[in-house]
This record gives C-alpha cells, sequence and structure tokens, in this order.
C-alpha cells in the first residue's frame, strides 16, 4: 500500500481499486506492459492495461538568458520536436544523478549546481512514469556524448523564441510546455511555481 491510498481520516480512498490479479504481457528494453484485473469501489472487477516505465528527467538549463532545447525526431509521433534536454533513468540511478548525465550528454554542458522543481506523472491512464524535473543557470563547458542511436542539435532559445516554439506546434511536449510556463514564472518572481 502507499499513502495515496488512504484519505484524511486514516481510512482506504472510497475511489481505490485492489489489484486482484496481474498479467504480465511484455517486458521491452525500455517498457514493460501488465494487465491488472482490479475490484472497484462498488465491488465489480475490471482490466486495466499499464505501462510500466523506470522514469525520466528533464532539465530547465538557463544559459546567457536563454533556454537549452534539443531538437529530434519523435518516432511515436512522427514528427521533429523542440524539447528539454531529458532521458530515462538507468536501474538504480538517482533522478538527480541521471539528470546531470543527460544534460551533459545532449547538450555539452556540465551543471555546478542542479535543484529539483518538481515530479509529475506523464499519461496517469496507462502509464506509471514519473518525470524528475530539475532547474540549472550554473552551467560551464562539458562534452557532448551522444547515444549510437541519437540524433538532435542543441540551441538556446530565448523567451520571446520559446513562446513562438509553442505557438507554432515546435514546443509539443508536456515536459517542454510546462519548462516554459516554469522559465517563464522564475523569470518574472524569482520562484519555480507554474
Amino acid at each position: 500500500m502507499n499513502d495515496n491510498e488512504w484519505n484524511e481520516n486514516g481510512g482506504r480512498h472510497p475511489f481505490y481499486e485492489e489489484t486482484v490479479s496481474t498479467d504480465k504481457r511484455f517486458e521491452g528494453r525500455m517498457i514493460s506492459l501488465q494487465v491488472d484485473t482490479v475490484r472497484l469501489p462498488n465491488g465489480d472487477t475490471a482490466t486495466r492495461e499499464i505501462v510500466k516505465h523506470p522514469g525520466a528527467v528533464a532539465v530547465i538549463a538557463v544559459l546567457d538568458g536563454k533556454m537549452l532545447v534539443v531538437e529530434q525526431f519523435r518516432k511515436p509521433l512522427e514528427r521533429v520536436q523542440v524539447e528539454i534536454p531529458a532521458g530515462k533513468l538507468d536501474a538504480g540511478e538517482e533522478p538527480e544523478t541521471a539528470a546531470m548525465r543527460e544534460l551533459e550528454e545532449e547538450t555539452g554542458y556540465r551543471a555546478k549546481r542542479i535543484r529539483h522543481v518538481r515530479t509529475f506523472s506523464t499519461s496517469p491512464g496507462f502509464a506509471d512514469e514519473l518525470i524528475y524535473l530539475y532547474f540549472t543557470d550554473e552551467l560551464e563547458p562539458g562534452q557532448a556524448h551522444l547515444d549510437d542511436e541519437e540524433f538532435l542539435t542543441c540551441e538556446g532559445l530565448t523567451p520571446e523564441q520559446a513562446d513562438e516554439y509553442v505557438r507554432d506546434g515546435r514546443i509539443f511536449d508536456a515536459k517542454t510546455l510546462l519548462a516554459v510556463l516554469i522559465w517563464r514564472n522564475w523569470r518574472e518572481t524569482g520562484a519555480f511555481g507554474a
């Protein structure tokens, strides 16, 4: 059980779905798929298809007043997108370590210091993936080293360019949309609220 099963009075939340059984259907390199049979609040049963993911990190990295982004092709969407640096957690890896690694691998810049901003779910209707979002404006030159199957370019966006990319749909993914909002709030208030 986890804390989200319980309501404020210490009892189980009335919407909680208890897992009756789990059928593991697929085990891949990055994700797995399972079908859970659950007991609904009214006593009936239903199935839930669940994608299991190790989690990911993303970094809002600001250099000379510009947010670093990468442009790459995303096969599931069949499109090129502009995104903040991000990547999957390796087994047993701490999110902060992964964020530092992914930032340098994709941009060629190393963070002197990095701060956790927020953790959020990506698609809670079918996946358990969490993204750990970090911020840094303390960068120094490092060494980019992309994976063999990774092709991307890195650039810095001004606030106006970021807004334009959002309007044009070049920035399309939730983590980067959230990053633009957080960066704007940080520039205006010095706080990370979105």
